[in-house]
């Protein structure tokens, strides 16, 4: 447990609190009960506080040592009760050895010797350690699970937020004057000379912009759902590229149902249009190829085009790489490399998630 602030972390706090309490608490049993002085009754509350609280913070280090805490509770259970049954097995050793030291020394005639004295209390003992010990690993594994809850929320709530950003940051690239009135003009010389190309073209944008407007709060899509929007988004395109934008797409038929990140394949094929096929006088193909590879999903972008370094800090390609790292916990790799001179590749390799 981590303090949020200076000074003694959450996590001594209420190890003193706890402890002191339940010593506390048997300090005025030893005194209402057995007529305890008040000069014993510290000792033996002095004497458990630090008893107690050592094999709990041995055991603390040894769960954060092999990281115990991040364990599922099915996967902790084998692992939590043997413990809870030793530290309960320490609880009645430090117990009665404190106990009979003490009371040894000062009214030897009650106590007499150490194995009858272990032999009457030591059942009783026993059950009243594993009893609070079990209250202590419930804790702190609780207090674990509970954090790592809030954790997980706080990070959906964050990729849901990204994911937002990224549509709207889709739909201004295609409202852009660039992007739309050219797509505008084009349909406009579309109408009288081709009726059917312009009703196509028409249908296009609004498809584009339906998915960038309606595309709901989900953080992954079905493969074959961003494959589509990618077709679309490429045949609007070539309306301004004409010959000078060709594609080839093959996707790998066991990965169809894949889920994706919304608009992350079609960022890069974006930017390969930007930055590549657009920057060269004849065009360029833009090959995209999707397979399982290693059991991941394995993408890939190529294009014409020679890369420049601020080509690869761009806000889509940042967004993406935010996305990537919240969605999978930094199990997908995103990389763009030049292929020679002539050439750029972005590759895309994600962990499978299939469509339940």
């Amino acid at each position: 447990m981590k303090s949020e602030t200076k000074g003694l972390s959450l996590y001594w706090k209420c190890q003193l609190i706890g402890w002191s309490l339940a010593s506390f608490y048997w300090m005025l049993m030893g005194i209402i009960g057995t007529n305890f002085s008040i000069r014993l009754a510290i000792i033996h509350f002095i004497g458990d506080l630090i008893i107690y609280i050592l094999p709990t913070h041995l055991f603390r280090v040894l769960s954060l040592r092999n990281n115990w805490g991040e364990l599922r509770p099915k996967q902790l259970l084998p692992i939590a009760i043997p413990a809870i049954i030793l530290l309960g097995l320490v609880f009645m050793v430090l117990t009665l050895g404190k106990n009979y030291l003490i009371g040894a020394h000062l009214h030897p005639q009650l106590y007499g010797n150490f194995v009858d004295y272990f032999n009457k209390n030591w059942i009783v003992t026993w059950m009243t350690g594993i009893r609070l010990m079990s209250i202590w690993v419930l804790a702190y594994y609780a207090y674990h699970f509970a954090q790592a809850e809030i954790k997980a929320n706080r990070e959906n709530a964050r990729l849901a937020l990204v994911a937002k950003n990224a549509q709207l940051e889709q739909l201004r690239a295609q409202l852009n004057p660039h992007f739309f009135f050219n797509s505008l003009n084009n349909i406009k010389g579309l109408v009288i000379e081709n009726p059917t190309g312009a009703r196509r073209a028409i249908d296009l944008l609004s498809d584009l912009l339906r998915s960038s407007l309606y595309g709901g709060d989900a953080t992954l899509i079905a493969l074959a759902q961003e494959i589509d929007l990618i077709r679309d988004y490429l045949e609007l395109e070539k309306m301004r590229f004409e010959d000078r934008l060709q594609w080839d797409i093959i996707v790998d038929e066991k990965v169809k149902s894949t889920l994706v990140l919304p608009l992350s394949i079609q960022t890069l094929v974006e930017n390969a249009i930007k930055h590549g096929i657009a920057q060269c006088k004849d065009g360029g193909t833009i090959l995209i190829r999707v397979n399982q590879e290693q059991g991941n999903l394995r993408v890939t972008v190529r294009n014409e085009g020679n890369l420049k370094e601020e080509n690869t800090r761009g806000l889509g390609l940042k967004n993406l790489r935010e996305r990537l790292d919240l969605q999978f916990n930094g199990q997908a790799v995103f990389t763009l490399v030049p292929l020679g001179d002539d050439f750029v590749l972005a590759t895309l390799v994600m962990p499978i998630y299939e469509q339940v």
